[in-house]
């Protein structure tokens, strides 16, 4: 059941990641065109593009944690015997969730300033909700994936 629920999370992030990369790489290509070619502009083009990269990079940190590709410090848990390892990652995935916590709980924080101001984008003209929603969005996807990935290491125990 763990490893189906994981796979699902895992597709979906992928997918999404890709669907923004893809998107921006477009968006993009579509302002060199018609910065060069056409020797005309569009001006929504940057904004979207840096948009999706704030996106992208928020799903994709949630991703890596899917992936077990964060960056950690594997000097001193090396140093210890396995089960001392597996220990030092449990408590290591109990402080990522708690941090992941405060996290949503600040970015939360962040949107409904954003809703309450009714900010909107100089460009595109878009609610500011809309790329600032990318904070907690990207931070619950994360924590969910370290919590499946303690509940595996439990597991394993």
């Amino acid at each position: 059941m763990l490893d189906r629920i994981e796979k699902i999370i895992k597709e979906s992030g992928s997918f999404f990641a890709g669907l923004l990369l893809s998107a921006m790489t477009v968006v993009v290509f579509l302002q060199v065109v018609f910065r060069f070619v056409i020797k005309g502009s569009l001006p929504w083009s940057e904004e979207l593009a840096r948009y999706l990269m704030v996106w992208a990079t928020f799903i994709g940190a949630g991703l890596a944690a899917a992936n077990n590709a964060h960056i950690g410090v594997e000097f001193f848990v090396k140093l210890f015997g396995p089960r001392a390892s597996k220990l030092f990652l449990t408590l290591t995935y109990l402080v990522v969730m708690a941090t992941s916590l405060v996290l949503v709980n600040y970015s939360w924080v962040i949107v409904n300033y954003q809703i309450k101001t009714g900010q909107v984008s100089p460009a595109m003209a878009i609610p500011m909700v809309i790329p600032y929603l990318a904070l907690p969005v990207g931070i619950i996807y994360m924590a969910i994936c370290f919590t499946l990935a303690y509940c595996r290491n439990i597991k394993n125990f």
